[in-house]
């Protein structure tokens, strides 16, 4: 078979080499191109003869799945699939295979990390101090004591609500699928609606869908407490932004910690979250770390064997 990575995904040249001889020994090709190529013909040209490819969270529509006519498996270096044509796959009977587990801790300790700051104010005293700034009286909040809404329980969304009940948090959650282990961690499931009302930070971990397109819609979050916070590591439509942008900016909202928005930075100069108050901001990188490159290049391996 000839397997095409249409991108490094994190394999350094001397692991690609060597992966490269391990599937020689059984007559299979692996090429792994260097660079990171997100237009239609770059794709097509290093896909088109391809039988397994490689990819991360490129986008791959059925007007480059319809030119590689002998690819049988898309080995998807990811966990959401919402870029993949997966209409187009079924049809043409394309396994899609992605990187499930990966990133759980990088994501679920990110959801931390953008809390944190939205409560400290760690970027924005950071900048403050560089230009000579004090703490100016300001004073930040502790996660301690506060009750935090998990939407959403698969991998990533109950780790991330382990880790905030040591930090001594109350946590609760919504999920389509209620699961008895998390229960077992005392954790509760409510309504959604009553979720957003009564937390004072909602995490966001559910993937993106018809149905969890603008889950949080502008009347969820209009039923939020003024002092609530938003964290959305998931996926960007899951919430609706506009809204969010309009609510914060009216102080109806006190915060949020944004990782994922409508599609992957760079963002529009005019973006509403731009002008957003107390509005942390990163670009898509709760999956980017070390040792999550690491697994997912183990999981590929596996899902390619």
């Amino acid at each position: 078979m000839k397997i095409v990575s249409v991108e490094p995904i994190g394999i350094s040249e001397s692991r690609a080499a060597a992966i490269a001889a391990e599937l020689a020994e059984d007559n299979h090709e692996f090429i792994c191109y260097r660079d990171r190529k997100e237009d239609a013909a770059t794709l097509i040209e290093r896909m088109k003869d391809a039988e397994i490819v490689i990819v991360s969270n490129i986008k791959i529509g059925a007007d480059i799945l319809s030119q590689c006519p002998n690819l049988k498996m898309l080995n998807v270096a990811f966990t959401g699939l919402d870029h993949i044509d997966l209409a187009y796959c079924r049809e043409h009977d394309i396994v899609v295979k992605n990187a499930s587990g990966y990133a759980t801790e990088g994501v679920a300790e990110l959801a931390i990390g953008l809390m944190l700051d939205v409560y400290r104010h760690i970027t924005v005293l950071d900048a403050d101090i560089r230009k000579g700034g004090t703490r100016n009286n300001f004073l930040g909040k502790e996660l301690r004591g506060k009750r935090v809404g998990i939407v959403g329980t698969g991998a990533i969304g109950t780790q991330t609500a382990l880790l905030l009940q040591c930090f001594g948090c109350e946590v609760v959650a919504w999920s389509r699928s209620e699961r008895d282990e998390v229960k077992a961690q005392g954790i509760n499931y409510l309504p959604l609606e009553e979720l957003m009302r009564s937390c004072d930070i909602i995490s966001l971990h559910v993937p993106l869908t018809a149905e969890t397109h603008h889950l949080i819609s502008r009347e969820l979050l209009e039923m939020c407490k003024p002092t609530a916070v938003i964290i959305n590591t998931a996926r960007g439509n899951v919430v609706d932004i506009d809204a969010l942008a309009d609510l914060l900016k009216a102080g109806q909202i006190a915060g949020a910690g944004i990782d994922v928005y409508e599609k992957e930075p760079p963002l529009d100069a005019n973006h509403p979250l731009f002008g957003a108050p107390n509005c942390v901001l990163v670009p898509h990188v709760g999956y980017a770390t070390r040792e999550a490159f690491d697994d997912r290049i183990d999981i590929i391996l596996g899902n390619l064997k």
